[in-house]
């Protein structure tokens, strides 16, 4: 990668020898930002993001108390983050004198731990430090999440995003991070390989469905929201997550604060939002574009989106979900 804001887990450094020896068995395929994707477990991922997995599936150890935030790229992640966080947080840091709430001067990304990204850049990290109810998130798919988080009673929140706007939010991010890359490939190969399913983390709708059926099978383990009811009544999906997660009574009006507090338009204009860089490099503004629905119009083709279209009519048939556009 020649763009120094590229994470390190989009890389191919510091790889152990026991990933080495497990990629070199694995189909691979030329990536969109990356040099080789290497498929495990059905998931196309970069060689350091397999490794992160895979220490995650070896080393995490799920409590029945831990909360769960999963999402695909660029699928409201951020914004889960914030508002989960406050939520949670609300005795310990009221947003009504919020003019010392974490949320004002550190990065949600840095309250929030991405597992395998962590365990990618330190492989003997330790979350037990963090307070009780630990909140993380990760990519990680349904069928590769470590067998604590499948047997304990830990929660997953799971926020899914229409795959058009998941589709130009991922697009944008990577112009962001790496330029040179992205001039060199064209948006239309780009969502050939997305509706290929050989996009990081893809196949996309193979991480949808499958917790859209987890969340059917067992609505007390997974809570699936979409990205679409949170933007049109994040006070709605916001209580209903707070019931999801024992919470307990929340007033209207701390509803309102935290809603106010994690909107696109407070967090983005903050200062350690539009100037802060995170400890891997990555510059916080490339995380708030436009928080938009629907924004995928200025930027796919009628052609491109219908081809899109085309592959969620097929994949998602029969299964009872259905996006917003």
């Amino acid at each position: 990668m020649s763009s120094s804001s590229v994470p390190a887990y989009l890389g191919d450094e510091d790889l152990t020898q026991e990933t080495r020896d497990l990629i070199s068995s694995l189909p691979k395929e030329k990536g969109w930002l990356v040099s080789e994707m290497y498929q495990y477990q059905g998931r196309w991922n970069t060689q350091a993001l397999l490794q992160g997995i895979l220490i995650c599936q070896k080393r995490f150890e799920a409590k029945d108390s831990d909360i769960i935030l999963v999402t695909n790229p660029k699928s409201g992640t951020t914004w889960l983050k914030a508002l989960v966080f406050a939520l949670l947080n609300r005795h310990k840091f009221p947003v009504s004198s919020s003019g010392n709430h974490p949320l004002l001067v550190t990065n949600p990304h840095l309250l929030v731990p991405f597992l395998e990204g962590v365990y990618y850049e330190s492989p003997d990290s330790d979350f037990s430090g963090l307070p009780s109810p630990r909140l993380m998130n990760t990519h990680i798919s349904h069928l590769s999440l470590p067998e604590s988080v499948k047997s304990s009673s830990c929660k997953i929140v799971y926020c899914c995003r229409n795959p058009k706007d998941m589709f130009v939010s991922l697009w944008h991010f990577g112009k962001k991070l790496a330029p040179e890359e992205t001039a060199a490939y064209p948006i239309e190969k780009a969502v050939e390989a997305f509706c290929e399913g050989k996009f990081i983390g893809g196949p996309f709708w193979d991480h949808i469905l499958e917790y859209w059926y987890a969340s059917r099978e067992n609505p007390n383990k997974v809570l699936f929201v979409t990205y679409e009811d949170l933007k049109k009544q994040t006070g709605t999906e916001m209580k209903r997550i707070a019931e999801f997660l024992g919470c307990g009574f929340i007033e209207e009006e701390e509803v309102r604060e935290i809603v106010k507090l994690c909107s696109f338009e407070s967090l983005s204009n903050l200062e350690v939002n539009r100037h802060g860089k995170l400890p891997n490099g990555m510059e916080t503004k490339t995380f708030f574009r436009k928080g938009e629905i629907g924004g995928w119009r200025d930027t796919l083709s009628e052609s491109l989106a219908a081809e899109i279209d085309r592959t969620i009519e097929e994949k998602f048939h029969g299964s009872g979900l259905i996006f917003s556009s």
